[in-house]
């Protein structure tokens, strides 16, 4: 996924109104504020409210579902590899979110998980450091992971 296309993508869902964190590889290049290692894809975490029209937003630009698993989450593909993975996340009076999970689990986003960063100078709303290593947790971390949290290490330690 190429930095223009992130760039598309999200200048369209501004358009729409369309509420939306960078997570993933993209929100760690956003808080470091540079490019730090290529991308598959976007990982959005976007307003459950706003999830139909986000939806028509990426259809527009050609992408497809691949991976339904909503209400968790669904990962749309576009020719030319570009992918952008959804995950809706509900929010409370209290600005508290919560994305389901599979099996009843859940993943909570709370007030303090919502930043913003930059690349190139643009500024990118994203999700905090403390909420991207929360979200590389519990599983068997691959290399990009590992990458990743290197960087926000790093970020830490200016």
């Amino acid at each position: 996924m190429r930095a223009a296309d992130v760039f598309d993508v999200l200048d369209r869902l501004d358009e729409a109104g369309v509420r939306h964190w960078v997570g993933g590889g993209w929100g760690v290049a956003a808080l470091v504020g540079r490019l730090t290692r290529a991308h598959r894809d976007l990982d959005l975490a976007v307003q459950a409210d706003d999830l139909d029209r986000c939806l028509d937003v990426l259809a527009a630009l050609g992408y497809l579902p691949e991976t339904d698993w909503l209400p968790v989450r669904i990962e749309m593909g576009a020719p030319d590899d570009r992918w952008v993975d959804l995950h809706p996340v509900k929010f409370g009076q209290d600005g508290y979110g919560r994305q389901e999970g599979l099996g009843g689990s859940y993943f909570d986003y709370p007030p303090g998980a919502f930043t913003s960063g930059s690349i190139g100078g643009r500024p990118i709303p994203c999700l905090s450091a403390a909420q991207q290593r929360q979200f590389r947790t519990g599983y068997e971390l691959r290399s990009q992971d590992l990458h990743d949290l290197a960087e926000l290490a790093a970020l830490e330690e200016r």
